[in-house]
């Protein structure tokens, strides 16, 4: 990344200092201090031209609110988490860093804003289904129905509220209660050792959060009309079932299946042959590769056919592959059930939806867009 002077910033945009300033607490362009010089700053190069690329677009409001929907420019602020120059940053902390020792609890208490977390509390929710997924649903949906609504309570309510779910949401995916941590009741649940359990760990830090993710605004909106946390987290959690949001590593599983069994060219054959695309491979906010599916494909040791199979998704498709490919591996990997990519994901995601519902519900904002008419 290329960091500019004061003089040259000023240059590039034809502004006053005081402009400057008010574009980088607006968060529209970062800057450090400079490494010769503390007392001054210098400004993110990469962030100006971006500014100036919009400016000179010069699009009509409707425009520009019709392409946020997908990938377009941030429509709200979070001071939660953010992926910025190929990281995934949980306020201010590399979320690769902190998976390498942290369990979900601590994520959670980074991302809530917590002290401390009490994840002993008795949920008192019964838990009916005969899947981890279907449990986890009916479990929040339960909550949803008589649980007061988040709006008017204070931070440390929120939190409070949020330690309870945390522990609901792991007894009704592994019908078991207790101090252990998320990871070490998955463990248990799926019968595989402290190692698989490590794996475990890691793989729910990284998928804790994501910044403005479908499920994830689902969970906001939710929030922003004052519902309780389980409801929004149930909106989280519904949103997830889509096979382009976080059903995509069952695909993937799929493929890496077939692909171990059959040959990688086989699989990919078949796919191709059904008309279909290769699942879990590229990333709109990663150009150079999700440094999730990195960090978790290099903390595992995949073996040959493995390895041959990703690899070969990513040739065959030109991308590299995502968090869906390597929560799949880990799969395959650990001999898991074909419903564990589901379960990792919203296991470590529900952190991220209540962080994203308390930072909402604080706000005291409600999300209400416009559509644009196009019928009769």
């Amino acid at each position: 990344m290329s960091w500019l002077t004061r003089d040259a910033a000023l240059a590039r945009l034809g502004v006053k200092p005081q402009t400057l300033y008010a574009y980088v607490s607006r968060g529209l362009i970062r800057s450090q201090p400079a490494e010769d010089d503390p007392r001054s700053s210098v400004y993110s190069g990469s962030d100006i031209d971006a500014f100036l690329k919009r400016r000179r677009t010069g699009r009509a409001r409707s425009a520009i609110a019709e392409g946020t929907i997908a990938w377009g420019d941030p429509v709200m602020q979070t001071a939660i988490t953010t992926v910025r120059d190929g990281q995934l940053i949980y306020r201010g902390t590399d979320a690769v860093t902190l998976a390498e020792t942290a369990p979900l609890e601590e994520a959670a208490a980074l991302l809530w804003q917590a002290d401390s977390l009490d994840t002993t509390s008795t949920p008192q929710s019964p838990a009916r289904g005969e899947t981890g997924k279907a449990r986890l649903l009916s479990w929040l949906a339960t909550r949803a129905a008589r649980d007061l609504p988040g709006h008017g309570r204070s931070p440390a309510a929120l939190r409070r509220d949020g330690a309870v779910i945390l522990n609901g949401a792991a007894e009704a995916i592994t019908r078991s209660s207790g101090p252990d941590a998320f990871h070490g009741r998955l463990a248990s649940y799926w019968l595989v050792g402290d190692e698989a359990g490590d794996l475990i760990r890691r793989a729910l830090v990284l998928v804790a959060d994501h910044e403005l993710n479908p499920s994830t605004f689902a969970a906001r909106v939710a929030a922003s009309t004052g519902s309780s946390l389980a409801a929004a987290a149930l909106a989280g959690c519904a949103t997830l079932t889509g096979p382009r949001h976080g059903e995509a590593s069952a695909r993937a599983l799929a493929y890496l299946k077939a692909a171990c069994r059959d040959g990688p060219e086989a699989a990919l054959g078949a796919i191709a042959a059904r008309g279909e695309y290769m699942a879990a491979v590229g990333h709109a906010l990663y150009p150079d590769g999700d440094p999730r599916a990195r960090a978790l494909l290099d903390w595992m040791d995949l073996g040959d056919p493995l390895k041959a199979a990703i690899e070969a998704a990513q040739e065959a498709s030109g991308k590299l592959a995502n968090v869906d490919m390597a929560l799949a591996a880990l799969t395959l990997k650990l001999g898991l059930p074909d419903d564990a990519p589901f379960l990792l994901f919203a296991s470590g995601r529900i952190v991220g939806w209540l962080a994203h519902a308390m930072e909402q519900l604080t706000s005291g904002q409600l999300i209400r867009p416009r559509a644009t008419y196009t019928g009769d």
